[in-house]
């Protein structure tokens, strides 16, 4: 009895003094680690890195850039299933614990005990693994995990369940660039939170504890074991009945790779705010959770990419057709893989399991439609898997070709036939300039094995294209304030990412005479009636050397008003108004224009348009002719903000136009913000002259083509430089300036006028950007008068005079009288001088 008495002493004795050395141990590691421990009241303010987000003006996407994808949520917004099924898989006790759960530490102790000193499972509450991911290493020692343990207990006393909780489901790294769940919910179904299933909660609840191994796109059978094991986890705690597990164990692995949908198709803009990003945040603008608002109005950027598209599809087609881009497609993966590299695609060769996957399942299902096809279909799919869309023309490879079709492979296994009518187009390119004769069977444009591009109609009919040979840009502004409101730098931004708005600069050709005009205009020395000499001129271009320039219809009209000179571009009467303006006089006031005087010609070809200005440049420059003489500058960044934009970084402040300002006033309200005044640097009066005179240039000149949007408000001038390397339409109304150009990067021929390659693509933009608007006119300036003038000398008419016609005058600049019979007497002398020798200019 005594030594049972003493036995039982003992081992109470030993039990005490254990749990004192351990209370002790805690005591001393906690007093030994804690100067060393961060403060854990920093994650109440706590930023996670987040992904540069770029937005139209009313907050449509269009770019996202950053390693980690993250969308950050608060705990109210989680559902239910998913609380339960992180729970259930990671920590059941969570909201009962304070931090720290002694089962899950007691066999990360035997674990430690067995390993020799290494941690390996480590009994970590989520608490824990918070206070791991946000403020220590990931590191698995010992020392570290007494660091976690007292950090989480910390945290508990600092920050309720729920902050802890959503700490923990916007940090966690998912695969395949998800950090938390809702980017996770996003990445594998394309859906938010509140969309998902049971079974995909639960798939996404699986992924914390291993992104690797249990990621259903790399290995679907391990990650649909870990799936329905948090499913019946979450049946036993009560979380699911059993008919909701029953139903969820049964669903199939649905998860798929879903890259960032972007809501608005704007890849150059993007990529434009995306440098400005980096330029002025450096490395943080890809973490730092900035939101960037363009200036883009997102219902005329598909107008704009659209119409761009649409519109060198066709210059295409009247081309020709160039063949193949790939010939005998070879049935082996190594061969397929090694050709399609070559291609410039981005998705790494890494990513060849998924793309077989998807072949294979594309395969079988297509099995009894590519019944008969011989050769390794598979193969071909993942050709066609690999090979990216360029806007909407589709890959797609030639299975059998002959009479009047052709049957093609596209992705995702569909058989599908081209008929005559989709093909009959394709005569062989020999030059820009000409085509052979018409196919007569489908064999003798493609042939089996061919990987060719095609495009599908809404109703489901597919033509033969290819990718334009030609490239464009299109560029729309708002004239008022300078504001970019639709941004088209080339065909399609995967198919080059070269940004021909404003990277582009190119000869301006005859869209650049409207400025000579307006600076004749500017003081008097010139009015829309004067009559120049519309004739043969040889000029010294300063190297010693001739220079005879001519008209683009090779003939000459003699003496013509200024009016009809611009209306039907001719050469030689623009070059004749910058002698008499003077070359350094003009250059100095094409400056305000927004022209750079190092970068204009100082020769007499400066009024044939030889100065190379950027789509961007051209642009902007006819805004100040749209606005009334204001100079604008463009822009495209709105506003950026940060924090789900509860904070403000920048706001542009543009200057804008105000024609109704009085002289010298320097700010606007506008919306209730105030604006600088833009610079007047054009006379009211000659703009809304030379506005007038480019109406003739619809009605009745080279840009006919746009009398089919049927508005008065419309007014513009085309542009082809020589050779017809750059083709151009610069057109506007009061609320919309846009500037299309068409030309090929190698600066080769397009060999069209820009009435024929850029107007119909001008024409198609603004019949959408301005359907449903009113007329927007200007309104004429107190100084503009009428006079009837002479047609053929351009002078006033006296009262008692006919045969005038109306012409608009400066009040300060009215033509002489005409002196009667006068008009006779030229008109016959005029006769003789279209075809009159050429005047010597030096």
């Amino acid at each position: 009895m005594t030594f049972l008495r003493t036995l039982i002493l003992s081992l109470f004795f030993l039990v005490v003094s254990l749990v004192g050395a351990a209370a002790l141990a805690v005591v001393g590691a906690a007093i030994y680690f804690s100067p060393g421990l961060p403060d854990v009241r920093q994650l109440q303010n706590f930023e996670l890195h987040s992904p540069l987000r770029i937005f139209t003006n009313d907050g449509k996407l269009i770019g996202e850039f950053g390693e980690e994808r993250r969308v950050v949520v608060d705990f109210d917004e989680i559902p239910q299933d998913m609380v339960n099924a992180l729970i259930a898989a990671e920590d059941t006790n969570y909201f009962d614990h304070a931090g720290v759960d002694p089962r899950g530490l007691a066999r990360a102790a035997v674990e430690l005990a067995q390993s020799g000193g290494a941690i390996q499972s480590g009994g970590s509450t989520i608490t824990m693994q918070v206070a791991r991911n946000y403020m220590l290493t990931l590191d698995q020692t010992f020392t570290r995990k007494i660091r976690e343990i007292l950090l989480a207990l910390q945290m508990e006393k600092v920050l309720s369940k729920e902050e802890i909780f959503e700490l923990y489901v916007n940090k966690i790294f998912l695969g395949n660039r998800a950090y938390g769940i809702a980017a996770a919910a996003d990445t594998y179904y394309d859906k938010p939170l509140s969309e998902l299933t049971l079974a995909e909660t639960a798939m996404i609840a699986g992924l914390p504890k291993a992104p690797s191994a249990f990621n259903p796109l790399a290995n679907s059978e391990r990650s649909l074991i870990r799936r329905n094991w948090i499913l019946f986890r979450m049946r036993e705690l009560g979380y699911i009945d059993d008919s909701l597990y029953q139903t969820a164990v049964q669903e199939p692995v649905t998860a798929r790779r879903h890259y960032t949908q972007t809501e608005v198709d704007a890849s150059y803009v993007a990529e434009m705010a995306r440098q400005y990003a980096v330029e002025r945040f450096g490395d943080t603008a890809y973490t730092g959770g900035y939101r960037i608002y363009t200036t883009l109005d997102s219902k005329l950027q598909p107008f704009a990419r659209d119409a761009l598209a649409n519109g060198l599809r066709e210059y295409d087609l009247r081309h020709g057709w160039r063949g193949a881009e790939q010939h005998d497609i070879a049935p082996s993966l190594v061969e397929a893989q090694e050709r399609t590299a070559t291609q410039g695609l981005e998705e790494e060769l890494s990513e060849s399991p998924e793309i077989r996957q998807t072949a294979r399942q594309a395969a079988e299902r297509s099995q009894t439609e590519i019944a008969g096809i011989e050769g390794d279909v598979s193969n071909w799919l993942q050709v066609l898997e690999r090979t990216p869309n360029y806007g909407l023309l589709q890959p797609a490879i030639v299975v059998e070709s002959g009479g009047r079709e052709m049957q093609v492979l596209t992705r995702g296994g569909e058989l599908k036939t081209i008929g005559w009518d989709g093909l009959s187009w394709a005569r062989q390119y020999q030059s820009p300039r000409s085509r052979g004769a018409e196919p007569s069977s489908a064999d003798q444009i493609a042939v089996r094995g061919d990987l060719i591009r095609v495009i599908e109609a809404e109703d489901g009919t597919v033509r033969l294209s290819q990718r334009p040979d030609a490239e464009g840009s299109l560029v729309a502004q708002d004239p008022r304030t300078g504001a970019i409101l639709a941004l088209q730098g080339g065909f399609d931004f995967n198919a080059s990412k070269f940004n021909r708005a404003i990277q582009a600069q190119r000869q301006a050709g005859s869209i650049f005479k409207p400025f000579i005009y307006l600076a004749a205009l500017q003081d008097g020395e010139m009015n829309a009636a004067s009559v120049v000499n519309d004739a043969p001129v040889v000029l010294n271009d300063g190297s010693n050397s001739l220079w005879r320039p001519v008209n683009s219809s090779r003939d000459f009209q003699g003496p013509m008003r200024l009016r009809p000179a611009l209306a039907r571009s001719r050469n030689l009467v623009t070059i004749r108004v910058l002698q008499t303006m003077g070359l350094d006089h003009t250059i100095n006031y094409l400056e305000g224009f927004g022209f750079a005087s190092g970068r204009l010609p100082h020769g007499l070809s400066l009024a044939l348009g030889s100065a190379s200005l950027t789509p961007m440049e051209m642009t902007n420059a006819y805004s100040v002719i749209a606005n009334g003489g204001f100079q604008v500058a463009p822009w495209f960044i709105e506003r950026v903000t940060r924090n789900d934009d509860h904070e403000l970084i920048d706001e542009a402040t543009p200057q804008v136009a105000c024609p109704s300002c009085a002289e010298g006033q320097e700010t606007v309200e506008i919306n209730g913000r105030e604006y600088p005044v833009a610079e007047r640097v054009a006379d009211a009066a000659a703009v809304y002259i030379l506005r007038d005179m480019m109406r003739d240039v619809i009605t009745s000149g080279t840009g006919r083509g746009a009398l089919s949007l049927n508005r008065e408000d419309i007014v513009g001038k085309t542009g082809t430089t020589n050779s017809q390397r750059d083709a151009w339409f610069a057109g506007f109304n009061s609320d919309l300036v846009t500037t299309v150009w068409v030309g090929k990067d190698s600066n080769e021929t397009i060999a069209e006028y820009g009435a024929n390659a850029a107007l119909p693509i001008w024409t198609a933009f603004m019949a959408n950007a301005l359907e449903g608007t009113p007329n927007a006119m200007p309104e004429r300036p107190d100084t503009v008068v009428t006079a009837q003038v002479d047609p053929n000398t351009g002078r006033r008419l006296q009262d008692g005079q006919s045969g005038g016609i109306t012409e608009f005058f400066h009040r300060d600049h009215l033509p002489d009288y005409q002196p009667r019979g006068i008009s006779r007497e030229l008109e016959e002398a005029s006769g003789s001088q279209g075809s009159g020798t050429a005047e010597s200019i030096f």
